[in-house]
């Protein structure tokens, strides 16, 4: 059987669009004579579709699309295709996530998802009815009767070994061994974390080694809102090994033949940072296009985080539709600008200074009777970015370009950031990386383009909001190196202040640091949506409650 692996990046709700693509796709297929293509999970609307799933409008359009894409399929290749549609029972929830074997012109049988994610960013079983048994196809091809299994993407994801304990009572692939299968067929949609891909190497090849079964996994490509898909599908061989493998973070097509015994490419995966790298653009690239924007605007302060993600975006769209803002203050040093202006120079973006001085003045001016009679604080330095945030707020609404905001995993954290301020934008590009990371990302960034495209001085010099004379973060913060391994620890660990004391940290700093985490999430509540990377990001995957009280 010559299997395809059609690693595509749909558009959510985009059925006409995703039905054309699947079609693109499946004359690629044809020409390399395949006898069945797989496509990701949900291929037909996207994934993840959220509570769209609850418009009945939205459900009957989909499977009305896979009956029309059937219709088609008249010759081969075959097709497995992922949509929703509704549960057939009258007990349960009302939806079904199939996987429908598309042949000779009609919907051959539709294979339901077993195993339901409930955890992290994962909500399925707020839709989904789960299958009551395995899905096997018995498909008569070439003068012989192949009996399939047919799996959708998390029904594979119940390893012990692996995860530490088993998620759910039932294990779909030993099902499928015990019905006597001979491949094990897997399309998914598996989020990018940075080093999971050997994480499901490791866990998929087991399985297909213990079971001595084959197993083929297709996985979606693209981004989703704050979700980011990298692709890299596999087949993994009956003894574990990884028979080939589709390129990371772009859309491909893979072929091989279950019968040749010669490996089919296998694409290498990107090491962990140049993973988060590729990530990132992939991120941006197609949530701005995605959301139907052009250009983005950013303000450059000539530190290391704006920086950063001034280079993000010009890989992700081209310089000439990226629009960078100086705006000093009367605190902003003559270097933060001139590295501003070089960092502009070096990418090739738009560049303009917008003065905030007499703004920031006026302000003063009409606030200082208000505040009679009590000592400048904060509040003043907050003027200052929330002036800033009007200015790219003004030039988004003006022209029509998506404001990104430039805070860092680590500032987000504590809250080192202004709301209405610095935390203006629509998509937080980097808010999900640590300081630490910015600055790897940076020197790496500048080392692959062979030159200091990032001014050293933004990378070397002292951190700094610049929002009165002589600050730097570590006012505030405790050094970078230290801050975010305790962040670390207690977002992403989920470890409490006396384990991480007991780690050797000193526990005034630590419980300072976990007191501004925990007070700071209103702030985090109304943040841009940020591109995920971590195993635990702000946002969807982090449900914590504001009006709370836990030691």
């Amino acid at each position: 059987m010559i299997i395809a692996l059609a690693q595509i990046n749909p558009v959510i709700g985009d059925l006409s669009g995703n039905l054309r693509r699947i079609q693109r796709y499946l004359e690629q297929a044809r020409a390399a004579d395949a006898d069945l293509a797989i496509f990701p999970e949900l291929t037909l609307c996207g994934y993840p579709p959220k509570d769209l799933l609850l418009k009945p409008r939205f459900v009957s359009d989909c499977v009305r699309a896979a009956e029309e894409l059937a219709r088609e399929m008249v010759a081969s290749p075959a097709a497995l295709v992922g949509y929703v549609r509704p549960n057939e029972r009258s007990v349960g929830r009302a939806l079904r996530n199939v996987l429908g074997f598309l042949h000779g012109g009609k919907i051959q049988a539709e294979c339901c998802k077993t195993l339901l994610p409930t955890y992290d960013v994962f909500d399925e079983h707020r839709y989904f009815e789960p299958a009551e048994s395995p899905s096997v196809i018995e498909w008569a091809l070439k003068g012989r009767v192949h009996r399939v299994g047919v799996t959708i993407c998390e029904d594979l994801w119940n390893d012990k070994r692996i995860l530490g304990r088993e998620l759910y009572d039932r294990h779909p692939p030993r099902e499928l061994q015990r019905a006597c299968v001979e491949i094990i067929l897997n399309a998914s949609a598996s989020p990018f974390v940075m080093g999971k891909q050997a994480l499901r190497e490791q866990l998929m090849g087991g399985q297909a080694a213990e079971l001595r079964i084959p197993i083929v996994y297709v996985n979606q490509v693209g981004g989703n809102d704050e979700l980011i898909f990298d692709g890299a599908s596999c087949v993994f061989a009956a003894d574990g090994s990884v028979f080939a493998r589709a390129r990371a973070f772009e859309e491909d097509l893979v072929i091989f033949d279950t019968e040749r015994a010669d490996r089919a490419s296998r694409e290498p995966y990107p090491e962990d940072l140049v993973s988060v790298w590729q990530a990132l653009v992939l991120g941006t690239r197609d949530y701005v296009t995605k959301c139907g924007f052009t250009d983005v605007v950013l303000g450059l302060s000539g530190g290391i985080d704006s920086a950063l993600t001034a280079c993000i975006a010009a890989e992700a769209l081209g310089p000439v539709r990226v629009h960078g803002v100086a705006m000093p203050s009367r605190y902003s040093s003559d270097h933060s600008l001139a590295d501003a202006h070089s960092l502009a120079k070096n990418l090739g973006i738009d560049y303009q200074v917008i003065p905030i001085g007499p703004m920031h003045e006026a302000f003063e001016q009409h606030l200082t009777p208000a505040f009679r009679g009590r000592p400048p604080d904060t509040t003043e330095e907050n003027v200052q970015a929330r002036i800033r945030g009007n200015v790219l707020m003004s030039l988004s609404n003006k022209f029509g370009w998506l404001l990104l905001t430039t805070g860092n995993k680590s500032e987000l954290a504590v809250g080192y950031c202004t709301l209405y301020g610095d935390m203006c934008g629509g998509l937080a590009v980097i808010s999900d990386v640590p300081k630490t990371m910015v600055y790897k990302l940076a020197r790496w960034f500048n080392a692959i383009k062979g030159r200091a495209v990032i001014p050293e001085s933004s990378i070397t010099k002292v951190p700094s909001a610049e929002l009165r004379p002589n600050q730097s973060d570590q006012d505030t913060l405790p050094p970078y190196e230290l801050l975010d391994d305790i962040l670390h620890r207690y977002i992403e660990l989920e470890q409490s202040a006396a384990d991480i004391v007991a780690a050797g940290f000193d526990e005034p700093t630590v419980r300072k640091v976990i007191r501004m985490v925990d007070v700071n999430e209103y702030k985090r509540k109304q943040a841009a949506t940020g591109l995920k990377v971590t195993s635990r990001a702000f946002g969807v995957g982090r449900r914590m409650p504001i009006a709370a009280k836990f030691s």
